[in-house]
């Protein structure tokens, strides 16, 4: 059969079809229940005209576990209402200026042994990191410069059973010049390091932008994966049937690898409901 004679068969039997039986859940799901399988978080900053302890009550009831991207002095906040920050800031110097730069290794590893250990006693589990802007370095050096200032800091986060997590994030249209923008690029510096307290924070807005082929990196370098954000794409919105990404089979994907940490919204909401965007954010990837 040629691709004109299967246009036809098609066709004539399209008329006999009442509906097609729906495949996984509804990107348009609001769900009442979660289950177990996903850890839910979501980043404050997507959320920032609602204050903290507002959102904390919301996604304590939506039925998330964890409000993250939070400084020290705010873990208390959430902490409060049974959360927990799934992801943490250590440092305050941001994503542009990171390990990849030697001139900021020794205030790294000040801001990161004083913060890795009260994270630690707050009952936290990782802490975020960036490589920072490449500024001309070439892949190469800035691995070996990442490794330089990474090695010491992994050495207080292993001595406090706290995961460093580096995130990948796209350069092509949110952060130019961002050097940490391909998962094998992480995954390089990951094998380097050699430290079984380094972990990936994978982006799937971010690499869907840089590399795509998601579900198939995911199940190739699961092993280096610490975190999830989601996002749609295009645009950073919703993750429901306005984007091209297909949520519902990514995260079937995520929880078929065994992962055991959290996936966090990270997509910034358009809908004057921000809280309903949210909580069918985490409808749909509650699988």
């Amino acid at each position: 059969m040629n691709r004109k004679q299967a246009l036809k068969s098609i066709a004539a039997t399209a008329a006999g079809v009442i509906a097609l039986p729906q495949i996984g859940k509804s990107m348009s799901a609001l769900s009442a229940e979660l289950g177990n399988k996903i850890n839910h978080s979501v980043c404050q900053w997507c959320y920032g005209s609602i204050p903290l302890e507002e959102l904390a009550k919301a996604a304590k009831e939506i039925g998330l576990k964890s409000i993250e991207l939070l400084g020290p002095d705010q873990w208390a906040v959430v902490q409060k209402h049974g959360l927990t920050c799934a992801m943490a800031y250590a440092t305050d110097l941001g994503l542009t200026k990171g390990f990849n730069d030697p001139s900021l290794h020794e205030k790294f590893l000040k801001d990161y042994s004083t913060n890795i250990p009260k994270a630690a006693d707050a009952g936290l589990k990782s802490v975020i990191c960036f490589s920072g802007n490449a500024n001309g370095l070439s892949s190469e050096k800035g691995i070996e410069n990442c490794v330089r200032g990474l090695a010491p800091v992994m050495k207080v986060a292993e001595k406090h059973n706290i995961l460093v997590q580096m995130e990948l994030l796209n350069s092509k249209v949110d952060h130019k010049d961002y050097q940490c923008d391909h998962t094998e690029w992480g995954v390089k510096l990951a094998e380097k390091l050699g430290s079984p307290n380094f972990k990936l924070l994978y982006d799937i807005y971010h690499m869907q932008i840089m590399e795509g082929d998601v579900i198939a990196t995911i199940r190739k370098h699961q092993k280096y994966i610490g975190h999830y954000h989601t996002g749609g794409v295009p645009g950073r919105n919703e993750i429901d049937e306005t984007q091209e990404l297909y949520y519902p089979a990514i995260m079937r994907a995520i929880a078929e690898t065994g992962f055991t940490g959290y996936v966090a919204q990270e997509f910034i909401p358009k809908r004057p409901d921000k809280l309903a965007s949210l909580k069918q954010g985490v409808g749909i990837c509650d699988v």
